[in-house]
């Protein structure tokens, strides 16, 4: 009975922190074995109320028997009888007492069986509070792993949107460049000069006819006007980059003099449109880079008339400084 309690007391002291569908087992266990207690206290207590009632039968017997005995003649068949009953009334006494001992037997390895699967509940809710804290630990990690990540998606959401308004801003800059270049150069746009907008860069492309005369270096009075009008836009840009490609055509030169073939012709011709633009404008000679590109970066690589034509060029290359951008990258 006392184990019964106590098994009853640490069962509620575990069921805290026992997981429901866990406890409602343990619970159920719990009551089968409290319901059987009671069957075997009650047949117990009848087996003991019987073994009272047959005491004193036996008692009255023993009474009788001693009167019998005075008179064991007259009574003799009684005596026979009484002591029949006496026999059978022992053997039933004997009979229920081994059935008392064989029930108390029961009871106490029903209590050895309620004892060990408490005991492995309570090792199996251990081990379940132990994983329950692991899983809660890591949890924690994950929450804090996920507010870093949060916390970095927002600074990169925010560089982004940075670099998004430096870009839009460059973006602007160079619609403007070329709003201004039109502007500027008005009087000779379709006449051997255009200006696009490729890349984030503004291009201002010259045909040789606006410029030189066939495998000539020197710039004419014309292209010499045009430059200038683009040097007084450049002066006004300080935040451009200026880079001037010289392009040829693919029929070879065959000069013996300073200009032997195609890379020299455009080189020179870069070179010449480079000093007229610095000769008519305030501008830092850092910003600006003269380079030749021979004839290996054509237009159109047909060998028709037109195509050379069209090949025959100079492209001044306007980038808007991404310093801004930069920074922040280099910051990222």
């Amino acid at each position: 009975m006392r184990k019964i309690f106590v098994i009853i007391g640490i069962t509620g002291l575990l069921a805290s922190c026992v997981p429901h569908r866990v406890f409602e087992e343990t619970e159920n266990k719990l009551k089968t074995c409290q319901s059987d207690l009671d069957i075997c206290k009650k047949s117990q207590q009848d087996c003991e109320k019987q073994l009272a009632n047959i005491k004193e039968e036996l008692h009255k017997i023993e009474k009788e028997n001693n009167t019998l005995k005075l008179d064991s003649t007259l009574r003799g068949s009684s005596y026979r009888e009484l002591n029949m009953k006496y026999q059978k009334l022992s053997n039933l006494n004997d009979q229920l007492i081994a059935k008392l001992e064989k029930l108390q037997a029961g009871m106490e390895k029903d209590n050895a069986l309620l004892s060990s699967d408490l005991q492995k509940t309570k090792e199996e809710l251990i081990k379940k509070e132990a994983e329950l804290k692991l899983l809660e630990q890591q949890l924690l990690q994950q929450k804090n792993d996920l507010a870093k990540l949060s916390d970095e998606l927002n600074k990169r959401e925010a560089r982004i949107k940075e670099l998004e308004n430096i870009l839009k801003q460059k973006e602007e800059a160079t619609n403007q460049l070329k709003k201004k270049l039109q502007d500027a150069l008005f009087a000779f746009e379709n006449k051997g000069l255009s200006i696009n907008v490729k890349n984030g860069k503004v291009y201002v492309s010259m045909e040789d006819n606006l410029l030189f005369d066939i495998g000539k270096t020197t710039v004419s009075p014309k292209g010499v006007e045009a430059l200038k009008s683009l040097a007084k836009v450049l002066e006004q840009n300080p935040d451009i980059n200026i880079m001037v490609e010289g392009h040829t055509d693919d029929i070879p030169m065959k000069g013996t003099g300073e200009i032997k073939d195609n890379w020299d012709l455009s080189v020179m011709r870069a070179t010449s449109v480079t000093k007229i633009i610095l000769a008519n404008g305030n501008i830092d000679p850092k910003r600006i880079t003269a380079a030749g590109r021979g004839e290996y970066l054509p237009l159109d690589p047909s060998k028709t008339p037109e195509a050379r034509k069209k090949n025959r060029r100079t492209e001044i290359i306007l980038t808007p400084k991404l310093d801004e951008l930069l920074k922040v990258l280099e910051t990222n």
